[in-house]
Formats: structure tokens, C-alpha cells, sequence
């Protein structure tokens, strides 16, 4: 009788063993049938080049719509890029997660963002992101409606404010952070609520959602804001910045780039998109 059993449990025991193998070998015969899922996060625009057969993407990370649009028109028609290139493909970042994925990873052979993020991943090092153009500094402010905010602990307790949902913005959350965090204010004696971006911020307060919003001031702000009430909380920012990987010596492509963004800069409808300062290193521009 126990040799009996012993025969039954084996061959029960091949039975499974066929059983896994079979179903493993119709999901791996499957596997490549089912659709690439696409990144959650993240919005991209693309363009074919007149190179064909060529499947280097030139890759473009930044972090505003229109700046996206106007990239990829100038990008798809410049002749550099369709000689060494086969497809443009620009991804707009949403978040800071966004940010980590394509600027650590070291993926983009374009990028406008601050200095800080490529130091603090050490892009510039690693990858050979290069910057080949900045705009200027600029300073972070406390902005109100009908006062100018004082930076006291007692008069800011119970205040609605508006901040950036960007861990790495600067005027938007990190300077506003750290001067609540000196005041002995937080999260728990504050009504904090973040925004997605600095026009959404200015929508904000003038719908009166917040009584306070963290950002620069801008020339166009004078339309609708005061500057009598907007109070400095740090002079000097750093300003956002075009970088290039540049592992090569591709001095082609160095000029063309910054063709670009300088035609970029000029077509801007914003001010402080129209000041920008080109790194020396290219003699001609085509």
C-alpha cells in the first residue's frame, strides 16, 4: 500500500510540475504580444525627421506646454537635428518625479531646469549635460492681496498659503519652506495648499482661494498685483537653464541648440523667458 501511495503522490507531483511548464511557456509566448505600457507621469510630443532609417531619438525634457510647442517646431525643422537625427521626442515633466526618471537617468540630450537638479544628480559629470544658455536669477517673494505679509510667526498663524507641488522649485517651495520652518511654522499650525504651477498660484489668490502665495515677481504681475505687497524672502534664485548632453565633441549640434533656444527665448511671450545669456563656445551660428 505505501508503494502505491508513493507512485500516486510522483506522478501527481509531474502532474504540476507539466502544469507550470505549460502555462510559463504560453505566457512567455505571449508576452511580447501585449502593448508597451507608457509612462503614468508625463506628457510627450514628437516629430519623424526626413532622416530615415535613423533611430536616434534627440530627447527634450522640460517642464512648461508652451515652451514644449515652440521646441518642437524649431527643433523638427532644424537642419542639424535632420542630419543626425531620425525623431524628435519631447517629454513636458509634471512632477519631480518626472524630473528623477529622465534627468538622473541620464535619457534627455535636452534640457531647460535649475542648476541644482543636474548638480544634485550629477548629471553634468556623468551624462556630459552641459549648460548652454541661462535666464536670469531672480528673487522669491510672499505675495498677498491687500497687505504686504510680515514675516512674523503671529501674524502669519492661521494664514491660507499657496505653494508649489515641486519639492525642487525654489520660490515656489523650498525658500517658502524654510522660512516658515524658522518661524516655528509647519503643516500642523498652517493651511498649506499646493499648485501645480505659478499661474495657477496667481489664479489662487485672486480668486481668493489663499490668502498668501510663494513665487517671483514677474513684469506682467503689476497688471493685477501689487508690489507693495509682496514681501522679499530671498534676493537671489537661481534662474532656469538650457543643458545639453554633450559626451562628444558635437559642436554641430552645440550651436544649433543654441540657435534655438535663443529663437525660443525671442518668440516668448513672457519677459523673463526673453533674457537669456548664451555660454561662449560657439563661433557661428547657422
Amino acid at each position: 500500500m505505501a508503494k502505491v501511495r508513493i507512485v500516486a503522490t510522483g506522478r501527481w507531483i509531474l502532474f504540476v510540475i507539466a502544469a507550470f511548464i505549460c502555462s510559463s511557456a504560453g505566457y512567455f509566448s505571449n508576452v511580447n504580444n501585449f502593448p508597451e505600457v507608457p509612462p503614468l507621469t508625463g506628457q510627450t510630443l514628437s516629430c519623424a525627421t526626413e532622416l530615415q532609417g535613423n533611430k536616434d531619438v534627440f530627447s527634450v525634457y522640460v517642464t512648461d506646454h508652451g515652451i514644449a510647442q515652440m521646441a518642437l517646431d524649431r527643433l523638427c525643422s532644424n537642419k542639424i537635428i535632420k542630419r543626425q537625427y531620425g525623431e524628435v521626442r519631447i517629454v513636458i515633466g509634471q512632477s519631480d518625479y518626472d524630473t528623477f526618471r529622465y534627468i538622473n537617468h541620464g535619457v534627455v540630450d535636452l534640457a531647460l531646469i535649475k542648476k541644482n537638479v543636474v548638480e544634485a544628480f550629477g548629471a553634468d559629470e556623468i551624462y556630459g549635460l552641459t549648460r548652454i544658455a541661462a535666464h536670469p536669477n531672480y528673487s522669491a517673494y510672499f505675495i498677498s492681496l491687500r497687505e504686504k505679509p510680515v514675516l512674523d510667526k503671529e501674524y502669519l498663524l492661521g494664514k491660507r498659503f499657496g505653494l508649489l507641488d515641486y519639492p525642487s522649485s525654489r520660490s515656489g517651495h523650498i525658500v517658502p519652506k524654510t522660512v516658515m520652518q524658522e518661524l516655528g511654522l509647519s503643516a500642523n499650525n498652517v493651511d498649506i495648499n499646493y499648485y501645480s504651477s505659478h499661474k495657477e498660484l496667481r489664479r489662487a489668490l485672486l480668486a481668493g482661494e489663499v490668502d498668501i502665495i510663494s513665487s517671483y515677481w514677474a513684469v506682467e504681475d503689476n497688471e493685477s498685483l501689487s508690489k507693495n505687497y509682496a514681501m522679499p524672502l530671498q534676493e537671489t534664485v537661481s534662474g532656469m537653464q538650457w543643458f545639453l548632453k554633450m559626451q562628444t565633441k558635437n559642436t554641430d549640434l552645440f550651436c544649433a541648440m543654441q540657435k534655438v533656444v535663443k529663437d525660443i527665448s525671442d518668440s516668448h511671450p513672457r519677459p523673463y523667458y526673453k533674457t537669456l545669456i548664451l555660454e561662449e563656445g560657439c563661433a557661428t551660428h547657422e
